[in-house]
């Protein structure tokens, strides 16, 4: 006989729909799977049966072959392990086919038949649809999140067979756990002076645009990044459910509910490219790039990063967006993150100043370690210097990240009046109707470009942190002179001696 289940693979971020279509047939014992399934899939086979013989049910001493259809998608993970049991069930008719019509079944096996959560659960049960589905208990939360009352938790398959024979009720979903303790996010009155940082630091929360804090050890770089998210305002519901979708696929620990908070990632100077900009032979699981999108990522000393992971990162700074290809296709990721970087201007720290011990030839190595089309896409490079003793001595508190986010929020405000979530993705002609140029701003970016301070790319970013900096100013329609220097002044560049120089 044959059976027909509904169930979801995952592929990069997304769930896709699989019908799971188990034939049971007299014939030499055996068990079969097809339809590209990976190693782990085709494991499914000596789970399935330990688990069905562990629940007391009737293992069928006849040919099984189990198609994941459609057959040209691959197939990973563990998730199908419940779907292929039940099917087995039901083509076996202990099951009545017709009570898994239109049912949806995710969810792992143990060999005692216990079922357990799986990765990706909130994009694996909106590709099922508008069916009810089967889910594990720990996983009812975040399928709840899409699925609403459609789910249908159970712990083990004893139970599934049960409430599809009738024979008990469906369990009902476990108790809401108890709210989590949600720490405190860095405060920016922390910092002890750092005026032009702290500045440098509003300018990238309001207009969405990328910085580079130079300087040495010490001064205070790292504390200031981490107190950039706390910047943000809340996520949107849209944005939300993208960075839930994005954490759960990334097998990422999710709250109860979904993340209304902008995400902080900082992955370690060691990381691989695949580890930054995702990957892998089957599943194409999201990197760090798509597990901060609509928060920020920290890349602490950046000089440290191999140069071929930073070029990596070129196409998703420009396009909110990471293509990761692979033999058997190409896999799209969101990875619309506010990138915040730190690093020293030279590997010894002091950056060409007295006391510096590099070499000459050190230093140009360490220099070439950022490609020029990189530093390019930054739009804020900020010399960030050890603070004054006075301002480490002075108890006076400074601003609050409270008080600059209410600003932050104002402008972004101002920003979805333009049609776009923020300044930075402000191109073309609304670029030039949002952001219109003074007379005399206009010879500011003329004199820029022909000392070859600016590319074209710059250009264009130059003027959308201005465009910032006069919102956050008074929120005047046309650019003056002034929002153009200033802008300028904020994107810095390193010499060949690591001192810093206006370009």
């Amino acid at each position: 006989m044959l059976a027909t289940i509904r169930s979801a693979t995952l592929v990069g971020v997304w769930g896709h729909p699989v019908s799971v279509e188990v034939h049971v047939a007299d014939g030499l014992p055996g068990f079969t799977v097809v339809g590209l399934p990976d190693a782990s899939c085709r494991e499914a086979r000596d789970r399935v049966r330990a688990a069905i013989i562990s629940s007391k049910l009737k293992w069928p001493p006849k040919r099984i072959t189990v198609n994941l259809a459609p057959n040209d998608m691959p197939k990973s993970g563990a998730g199908l392990d419940l779907a292929v049991a039940v099917g087995v069930l039901a083509a076996d008719e202990q099951v009545a086919p017709a009570a898994l019509k239109n049912m949806g079944v995710l969810g792992q096996l143990g060999l005692d038949g216990s079922v357990r959560p799986v990765p990706g659960a909130l994009p694996l049960v909106d590709a099922i649809g508008d069916a009810p589905v089967v889910v594990a208990s720990r996983d009812s939360a975040v399928a709840e999140l899409v699925a609403r009352e459609r789910v249908r938790p159970v712990n083990n398959l004893k139970e599934m067979f049960e409430a599809l024979s009738g024979a008990a009720p469906w369990p009902e979903p476990p108790p809401a756990p108890a709210p989590r303790r949600v720490a405190p996010e860095p405060d920016l009155c922390d910092i002890a002076g750092q005026p032009l940082a702290r500045w440098a630091l509003e300018v990238a929360a309001a207009g969405g645009h990328h910085l580079l804090l130079v300087g040495p050890p010490g001064a205070g770089k790292t504390m200031l990044a981490r107190r950039l998210v706390g910047l943000l305002p809340d996520l949107t519901p849209q944005e939300s459910l993208e960075v839930t979708r994005v954490h759960s696929a990334a097998g990422l620990s999710l709250p109860d509910g979904l993340i209304t908070r902008p995400p902080f990632r900082a992955p370690h100077h060691s990381s691989s490219m695949a580890a930054l900009v995702g990957g892998g032979t089957h599943m194409a699981r999201p990197g760090e790039v798509s597990a901060a999108t609509s928060g920020v990522l920290f890349l602490d000393e950046l000089g440290e990063f191999a140069p071929s992971v930073l070029d990596a990162l070129r196409q998703p700074l420009e396009e909110g967006r990471i293509r990761v290809a692979r033999s058997r296709g190409m896999i799209e990721h969101p990875a619309r993150f506010l990138l915040v970087a730190a690093m020293n201007p030279c590997p010894c720290g002091a950056g060409g100043t007295v006391g510096c011990r590099c070499a000459p030839a050190a230093l140009a190595r360490y220099q070439r370690r950022l490609s020029g089309p990189f530093v390019d896409r930054l739009d804020l490079v900020v010399r960030v210097d050890r603070p004054d003793p006075a301002d480490l001595l002075d108890a006076r508190p400074s601003v609050s990240s409270a008080e600059v986010a209410e600003r932050v929020a104002a402008a972004r405000a101002e920003a979805r009046k333009r049609g776009v979530a923020r300044n930075a993705d402000l191109q073309g002609s609304a670029l030039e109707q949002h952001a219109p140029l003074s007379a005399e701003a206009t010879r500011v970016l003329r004199s820029a470009l022909d000392e070859g301070r600016l590319s074209a790319r710059g250009l264009r970013r130059v003027q959308t942190v201005a465009r910032t900096i006069r919102d956050l100013d008074d929120g005047g329609r046309e650019l003056r002179a002034q929002d153009l220097l200033a802008a300028l002044s904020l994107r810095m560049r390193l010499d060949s001696t690591g001192s810093m120089i206006h370009g």
